[in-house]
């Protein structure tokens, strides 16, 4: 698929206590035209919107392969962001959905893993987000109105 494109996200979600998993879910979203890394930043955001209030002061894990999403945090970036006014950053609407997010959820770690490495989880989410891409029916009325506003 190209890029932009349709776009999905993957998303698979764990609840592990003593080592053992206790709750899986997934989730996946498509979307008729969008970016790889709208999909990325965006599964982040669904991730922590659908965990629920006794998750607040758990710590709370989330991998990803993309650098773009785990640089932005891990580094700092997304700091720099937020006191620019997201001044020059690409999807300052997605950021601006995140921040919140973390601020609620004080205890989250982002690590970040290479993409097709056999990650089993990883991979499980490459596939929810193509079969998500494939019967993409949303609008990412966030990426139109930013191509609207550029007059592209």
């Amino acid at each position: 698929m190209g890029n932009p494109g349709p776009g999905g996200l993957g998303i698979v979600m764990l609840y592990i206590k003593d080592g053992a998993v206790l709750k899986k879910k997934e989730h996946s979203e498509g979307y008729k035209l969008t970016t790889n890394n709208r999909m990325e930043l965006l599964a982040v955001i669904r991730a922590l919107q659908m965990l629920n209030e006794n998750a607040l002061d758990m710590p709370v894990e989330i991998y990803t392969d993309s650098q773009y999403v785990s640089n932005a945090i891990n580094k700092n970036w997304l700091d720099k962001w937020v006191k620019t006014g997201y001044k020059k950053v690409k999807n300052p609407d997605l950021w601006q959905l995140l921040v919140p997010l973390l601020n609620k959820f004080k205890n989250v770690k982002f690590v970040w893993i290479k993409g097709h490495n056999n990650d089993f989880y990883n991979e499980r989410c490459d596939v929810l987000a193509k079969n998500a891409a494939n019967g993409a029916t949303a609008e990412d009325e966030g990426y139109v109105l930013s191509k609207t506003k550029n007059g592209l």
